[in-house]
């Protein structure tokens, strides 16, 4: 577009000297492309063939108009803002260093509620899960019990029966001279029953031979079998060793005092505890070897290997048991007694009472913090304390097990 500069108002005052060249304003090629509301820049330009001003050049006219206010100055406006608020943050960022530390903390605690959250969330996804599956566990738990009927009952009653068993030994132990004979001879009688009764429902796989260290006739020997094997030869071996420490406690008190009986008795404990080890050996070595024969020379090769370590392993556990069952022979060996011989002038400043059982002294022995006690007395209560049951003064640094005629609980499952 092009603008001539003509006078068309009042001739006299605008006439156009001679060296005067008139200009033509177009628009500026470098802003003919510029967004609409952001102004036009026009340049004034001589017409071909007019004289140059002095000066000369280009004159360029930037002409704004009120639709580029909207932009144009909203955009001053927010640099400038921008710069105050800018200048004012780092004004007060300098005034209020201080807060940091508050502010990091308040982003650890939202992390840390973030983390709290997720986990709630996993919860509560594991437990409607767990709620839908709960219908199908309940059938698959049913599926199970039916098909492996026989074997839960069989555990379930052996353990009933130990349970049964080793609480009645503890109290015919506890009522010392008291205990009832023909108690221990029911005892004994239960014992002998449900062994043979075990052993005669299942005499097809000669599970008996496991008490003398050889594999039965169970096939296929796999995993579960192993397992299931080693169990009820483990609470046969209780019963063996219970129904000794019965055959103890129906021994007059004559030939056997309270106090060499419990050593007796600990000895009876710590012997099933060695051969409780050693009866799954056989079980195991078989089922780590010949398992893999199936593979050919490479598994048969893995199972040896696997083999050994168990057998190391198992050497391990029996040296700390080998341990406990010499020093438990030497003191049935030697006797132990605990304390000294009190003289009968300390009986009668103690009052010739013993503090545990309320009557006479029998054997009354003074201990190292010189309360006197029953020698009976005592050696039941050291039997699972260390220390004086006046004063709490330490009179041993070991607890000697099994006295009261306890049986562990303990499965050796390996």
């Amino acid at each position: 577009m092009k603008l001539r500069l003509q006078s068309d108002r009042n001739d006299s005052r605008r006439t156009l000297k001679p060296q005067e060249t008139p200009t033509v304003m177009q628009p500026n090629s470098n802003v003919r492309d510029a967004p609409t509301g952001r102004g036009l820049s026009l340049t004034l330009q001589p017409e071909p063939g007019a004289a140059l001003p002095e000066g000369g050049g280009e004159v360029r006219v930037s002409m704004t108009g009120g639709s580029a206010e909207p932009g144009g100055g909203a955009s001053s406006r927010r640099s400038r803002s921008g710069s105050r608020g800018h200048s004012h943050s780092h004004s007060h960022a300098h005034g209020r260093a201080h807060p940091q530390p508050e502010l990091d903390a308040a982003v650890d605690s939202e992390a840390d509620s973030g983390e709290a959250s997720t986990s709630v969330s996993e919860l509560r996804y594991l437990f409607r899960w767990i709620q839908k599956s709960l219908p199908f566990l309940v059938v698959l738990c049913a599926k199970l019990v039916i098909q492996h009927a026989l074997g839960l009952a069989v555990g379930v009653g052996l353990f009933t029966t130990f349970l049964y068993v080793n609480k009645n030994i503890q109290t015919q132990v506890f009522l010392q001279d008291a205990h009832s004979k023909l108690r221990c001879a029911w005892l004994l009688m239960f014992l002998t029953t449900s062994t043979l009764l075990l052993y005669y429902t299942f005499h097809a796989e000669t599970l008996y031979h496991c008490l003398i260290l050889v594999s039965p006739t169970v096939e296929p020997l796999g995993f579960w079998e192993v397992l299931w094997v080693v169990g009820i030869t483990n609470f046969v071996i209780k019963f063996l060793f219970m129904g000794v420490k019965c055959l103890i406690l129906l021994l007059p008190s004559s030939l056997l005092t309270y106090r060499t009986q419990g050593q007796w008795l600990m000895l009876a404990e710590e012997l099933a505890q060695i051969h409780q080890a050693l009866a799954p050996v056989p079980l195991w070595f078989r089922y780590l070897v010949v398992y893999h024969e199936v593979d050919g020379a490479a598994g048969l090769t893995l199972g040896v290997l696997l083999a050994l370590v168990y057998l190391i392993l198992k050497l391990l556990g029996l040296y700390g048991q080998w341990a406990s069952l010499l020093k438990t022979v030497r003191i049935c060996l030697k006797g132990e007694h605990t304390g000294t011989a009190a003289a009968r002038s300390q009986c009668s400043d103690a009052g010739d009472v013993c503090p545990i059982c309320q009557g006479e002294y029998r054997d009354p022995r003074v201990l190292l913090c010189q309360h006197i006690f029953c020698d009976e007395c005592i050696a039941l209560w050291f039997h699972r304390e260390k220390s004086c049951p006046l004063c709490r003064t330490v009179i041993t640094e070991k607890v000697y097990k099994w006295r009261d005629g306890a049986t562990s609980s303990h499965l050796h499952v390996y």
